[in-house]
């Protein structure tokens, strides 16, 4: 019980720094050391498993996208 509260907690955390920083990312005036720590905290995410490798992938498309245009 103790442990996946403290999970949640951390997970919950973690999970707004994701968004923040994808947010910040995906903005017209984002700097490329805003898209690196978002790409950075979307592999992170994946691989501790806060969301799927997939929607990972499909983010960082996403942004790389924005970014080229």
């Amino acid at each position: 019980m103790r442990k996946s509260r403290a999970a949640a907690v951390r997970n919950r955390a973690q999970r707004s720094e994701l968004r923040t920083a994808v947010k910040k990312a995906g903005a017209a005036d984002a700097t490329d050391a805003q898209r690196k720590r978002a790409v950075q905290l979307l592999d992170r995410a994946a691989r501790k498993g806060l969301i799927h490798r997939n929607a990972a992938a499909r983010r960082k498309s996403h942004l790389a996208k924005k970014a080229a245009h």
